[in-house]
C-alpha cells in the first residue's frame, strides 16, 4: 500500500484530516507502544513533517477493555483481541458492552449459526453491520450509512431515512361529507 497525497489516486492511504486528529491518533499508538498488554504487530509510525501521515497500524491486545478497543479512532489503526472460541457468546456480550460507540461492525464466519447469533446479539452494537466484508466504505446512495449510540443518531446518510431527520412530517385530512355521528361504523352492533 502506498501512502501519499490524495491528488495521486494510486495512493491507498493519505494523511489524516488535520493536526488535531494526527496528534490524537499518534497518542493512541504511542500509548499502545508503552502498554505491556499491547503489541504493535504492523506499522506504528507517524510523521507530520510533510503532512499528517500515520502508517496503517495493527495492534494486538490481551485486554478487551484497551482504550483502542473502546474508542472511535478514525485513523488507520485497528486493534485485534483474540477471543477463546469456546466462549463465543461471552465474546458477543463483551463486544456489545465494551464501547459506547456503535458505528460499524463485522463478523467473518462460515458457520451460519454463528453469523445469525452475532447478527441478533449485536443488533445495537453497530449502525452498519457487515457479514464477511470489510466494515468500511459504505457507498452513499447504494448503501445507507449511520452509527448508533454515541456514534450518531443512526439516520443513515445516503438514504431516505436521513431525510426524515430533517423534515417535520405533517398529515392533512379533509372530509367532504361531514360526520353525523360520533361513532365509527365498525363499532356498530350486528
Amino acid at each position: 500500500m502506498t501512502m501519499g497525497g490524495p491528488e495521486d489516486f494510486s495512493h491507498f492511504i493519505n494523511a489524516v484530516i488535520d493536526e488535531k486528529s494526527f496528534d490524537k491518533i499518534s497518542k493512541y499508538i504511542d500509548d499502545a507502544r508503552d502498554n505491556p498488554l499491547v503489541e504493535i504487530v504492523a506499522g506504528g509510525g507517524h510523521d507530520k513533517s510533510k503532512g499528517y501521515f500515520i502508517e496503517p497500524t495493527v495492534l494486538l491486545t490481551k485486554d478487551p477493555q484497551s482504550v483502542t478497543m473502546c474508542e472511535e479512532i478514525f485513523g488507520p489503526v485497528i486493534t485485534i483481541y483474540v477471543y477463546d472460541s469456546d466462549h463465543f457468546e461471552d465474546t458477543l456480550r463483551l463486544l456489545d458492552e465494551t464501547s459506547p460507540y456503535a458505528l460499524t461492525g463485522a463478523i467473518f464466519a462460515q458457520d451460519r449459526y454463528a453469523i445469525e447469533l452475532a447478527t441478533q446479539r449485536l443488533s445495537n452494537s453497530a449502525g452498519n453491520f457487515y457479514i464477511n466484508d470489510k466494515p468500511t466504505g459504505a457507498v452513499v446512495g447504494q448503501q445507507p450509512f449511520g452509527g448508533a449510540r454515541a456514534s450518531g443518531t443512526n439516520d443513515k446518510a445516503g438514504s431516505y431515512l436521513n431525510l426524515i431527520r430533517w423534515v417535520s412530517p405533517r398529515t392533512i385530512k379533509e372530509t367532504f361529507v361531514p360526520p353525523n355521528d360520533y361513532r365509527y361504523p365498525f363499532l356498530a352492533k350486528d
